[in-house]
């Protein structure tokens, strides 16, 4: 490709004005180790989290060792909590492969049972419209299977467990789209 004199003009131009945009203005900044000026964010180090409720915060500059480890569990606690609160587990189409992305959620939920060995689970299997009633039928429960397998391999114990297929009896999503038989191909945890 050949470059007019013309294009050559055009790319020094844009050169120089990079390299003045670039340049340093000559003034110095107070520099605190960090590399930026602390008096500019009012902050002498490290990071605070604010609630939004009153202005006061948490910094992490002044947490014990012990309080940072207090801190750590609430969290692992809360990740826990949050993936316990998924209780709807999708399947592919003509399947009853627990996908990889539920196996993190499921040994939670297992974690949990096993903790407490009183609660009970139902285990409803789903299925879409597609195929007999029959067939169906089949499907959601060994979905249902599945997933009980998993939780008793995890800690869970049998008696805590119950399965029951709905097949397609009982669509979360109506409709005969793509979209819809997805949602229908499911196990739902059901804590009693």
């Amino acid at each position: 490709m050949m470059f007019t004199m013309r294009n050559k003009a055009f790319a020094l131009v844009l050169s120089l004005g990079f390299i003045a945009g670039c340049s340093s203005t000559g003034d110095t900044m107070e520099d605190d180790g960090f590399g930026i000026d602390s008096s500019a964010t009012g902050q002498s180090g490290g990071s605070t989290v604010y609630d939004g409720t009153d202005g006061s915060g948490v910094s992490s500059s002044g947490l014990t060792d012990s309080e940072r480890m207090e801190a750590q569990e609430r969290a692992s606690q809360a990740e826990v909590q949050a993936l316990r609160d998924i209780t709807t587990f999708y399947f592919d189409f003509d399947t009853a492969e627990i996908k990889a992305e539920s196996r993190d959620v499921l040994a939670a939920h297992a974690r949990y049972l096993s903790d407490n060995p009183g609660t009970q689970v139902r285990l409803e299997g789903h299925s879409d419209e597609r195929g007999t009633t029959e067939y169906n039928l089949a499907l959601g429960e060994r979905r249902a299977n599945a997933v009980q397998r998993f939780l008793i391999v995890n800690g869970a114990s049998r008696g805590q467990l119950e399965t029951v297929s709905y097949g397609e009896e009982k669509p979360a999503v109506s409709g005969s789209s793509e979209s819809a038989w997805a949602q229908n191909r499911r196990v739902e945890m059901i804590f009693q």
